[in-house]
Protein backbone atom coordinates (compact mmCIF):
# COMPACT_ATOMS: atom_id res chain seq x y z
CA UNK A 1 0.00 0.00 0.00
CA UNK A 2 2.79 2.43 1.10
CA UNK A 3 4.91 2.31 -2.40
CA UNK A 4 1.15 2.79 -4.28
CA UNK A 5 0.36 5.94 -2.14
CA UNK A 6 4.24 7.42 -2.99
CA UNK A 7 3.37 6.72 -6.66
CA UNK A 8 0.14 8.70 -6.35
CA UNK A 9 2.02 11.89 -4.01
CA UNK A 10 5.01 11.87 -6.91
CA UNK A 11 2.08 11.75 -9.55
CA UNK A 12 -0.02 14.51 -8.12
CA UNK A 13 2.81 16.37 -7.32
CA UNK A 14 3.90 16.25 -11.08
CA UNK A 15 0.37 18.08 -11.95
CA UNK A 16 0.76 20.82 -10.15
CA UNK A 17 1.33 24.01 -11.78
CA UNK A 18 4.55 24.70 -12.87
CA UNK A 19 4.68 28.47 -11.13
CA UNK A 20 3.65 27.28 -7.62
CA UNK A 21 6.57 25.39 -6.96
CA UNK A 22 8.81 28.23 -8.97
CA UNK A 23 7.82 31.17 -6.92
CA UNK A 24 9.47 31.78 -3.43
CA UNK A 25 7.08 30.12 -0.40
CA UNK A 26 6.28 33.59 0.85
CA UNK A 27 3.32 34.10 3.34
CA UNK A 28 2.89 32.58 6.76
CA UNK A 29 3.58 29.32 7.66
CA UNK A 30 2.92 27.22 11.10
CA UNK A 31 5.20 24.19 12.26
CA UNK A 32 3.64 20.65 12.92
CA UNK A 33 2.77 21.26 16.20
CA UNK A 34 0.77 24.22 15.39
CA UNK A 35 3.34 26.44 18.33
CA UNK A 36 5.28 28.70 15.69
CA UNK A 37 4.10 30.76 12.96
CA UNK A 38 6.52 32.64 10.50
CA UNK A 39 6.45 35.12 7.80
CA UNK A 40 8.91 33.94 4.78
CA UNK A 41 9.61 36.79 2.54
CA UNK A 42 12.50 37.92 0.19
CA UNK A 43 15.45 39.38 1.85
CA UNK A 44 17.11 40.85 -1.15
CA UNK A 45 18.21 37.70 -3.41
CA UNK A 46 17.44 35.08 -0.46
CA UNK A 47 13.93 33.83 1.37
CA UNK A 48 14.17 34.71 5.39
CA UNK A 49 11.24 33.75 7.84
CA UNK A 50 10.47 35.14 10.85
CA UNK A 51 8.23 34.47 13.58
CA UNK A 52 5.09 36.19 14.26
CA UNK A 53 3.53 34.23 16.64
CA UNK A 54 4.93 31.65 19.29
CA UNK A 55 2.65 29.34 21.77
CA UNK A 56 3.65 30.06 25.42
CA UNK A 57 5.09 26.45 25.24
CA UNK A 58 7.26 26.95 22.70
CA UNK A 59 8.50 30.68 24.21
CA UNK A 60 9.34 28.63 27.56
CA UNK A 61 11.08 26.18 25.62
CA UNK A 62 13.47 28.80 24.10
CA UNK A 63 14.17 30.39 27.51
CA UNK A 64 15.56 27.27 28.38
CA UNK A 65 17.53 27.23 25.87
CA UNK A 66 18.73 30.73 26.43
CA UNK A 67 17.04 32.69 24.17
CA UNK A 68 15.01 35.86 24.32
CA UNK A 69 12.14 36.71 22.88
CA UNK A 70 11.04 34.64 20.25
CA UNK A 71 8.35 36.96 18.26
CA UNK A 72 10.71 38.91 16.20
CA UNK A 73 13.18 36.20 15.69
CA UNK A 74 14.60 35.43 12.23
CA UNK A 75 14.30 31.43 12.45
CA UNK A 76 15.40 31.17 8.81
CA UNK A 77 18.12 33.02 6.92
CA UNK A 78 19.79 33.16 4.07
CA UNK A 79 17.79 30.99 1.69
CA UNK A 80 18.78 30.95 -1.66
CA UNK A 81 16.89 28.40 -3.78
CA UNK A 82 19.19 25.91 -5.23
CA UNK A 83 16.66 24.17 -7.64
CA UNK A 84 13.22 24.75 -8.34
CA UNK A 85 10.96 24.60 -5.10
CA UNK A 86 14.68 23.79 -2.84
CA UNK A 87 16.49 26.49 -1.01
CA UNK A 88 19.41 26.49 1.49
CA UNK A 89 20.18 28.31 4.35
CA UNK A 90 20.91 28.65 8.19
CA UNK A 91 18.30 27.39 10.56
CA UNK A 92 17.86 29.05 14.66
CA UNK A 93 17.12 26.06 16.36
CA UNK A 94 15.71 28.26 19.83
CA UNK A 95 15.24 25.43 22.29
CA UNK A 96 19.46 25.12 22.27
CA UNK A 97 20.17 28.52 20.69
CA UNK A 98 22.28 27.52 17.76
CA UNK A 99 22.08 27.89 14.17
CA UNK A 100 22.94 25.42 11.77
CA UNK A 101 22.42 24.65 7.93
CA UNK A 102 19.12 23.83 6.52
CA UNK A 103 16.86 23.37 3.59
CA UNK A 104 13.20 23.83 3.18
CA UNK A 105 11.62 21.79 0.12
CA UNK A 106 8.22 23.28 -1.09
CA UNK A 107 6.20 19.98 -1.87
CA UNK A 108 3.04 21.69 -2.66
CA UNK A 109 0.90 25.32 -2.79
CA UNK A 110 0.68 24.56 0.77
CA UNK A 111 3.16 22.63 1.97
CA UNK A 112 7.16 23.29 2.89
CA UNK A 113 9.43 20.32 4.62
CA UNK A 114 12.25 21.90 6.26
CA UNK A 115 15.27 20.33 7.59
CA UNK A 116 18.33 20.72 9.71
CA UNK A 117 21.11 18.85 10.86
CA UNK A 118 23.27 19.98 13.78
CA UNK A 119 27.02 18.26 12.46
CA UNK A 120 27.28 16.94 9.18
CA UNK A 121 24.40 15.09 8.72
CA UNK A 122 23.95 14.14 12.27
CA UNK A 123 21.23 15.16 14.65
CA UNK A 124 18.52 15.70 12.04
CA UNK A 125 15.38 17.02 12.17
CA UNK A 126 12.74 17.46 9.58
CA UNK A 127 9.36 18.85 9.58
CA UNK A 128 6.55 19.63 7.35
CA UNK A 129 5.54 23.01 7.38
CA UNK A 130 1.95 24.24 6.22
CA UNK A 131 0.60 27.83 5.22
CA UNK A 132 -2.02 29.43 7.32
CA UNK A 133 -4.62 31.30 5.89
Amino acid sequence: MRPMMMTLAAAMLALLPEAVLAAPPTGTWTNPQKSVRVVFRKCGRAMCGKIVWASPKAQSDAERGGGGPLVGTMLFSDFVEQRRGLWNGSVLIPDIGQTVTGTIEQTGPDTLVGEGCLLAGFGCKRQTWTRTR
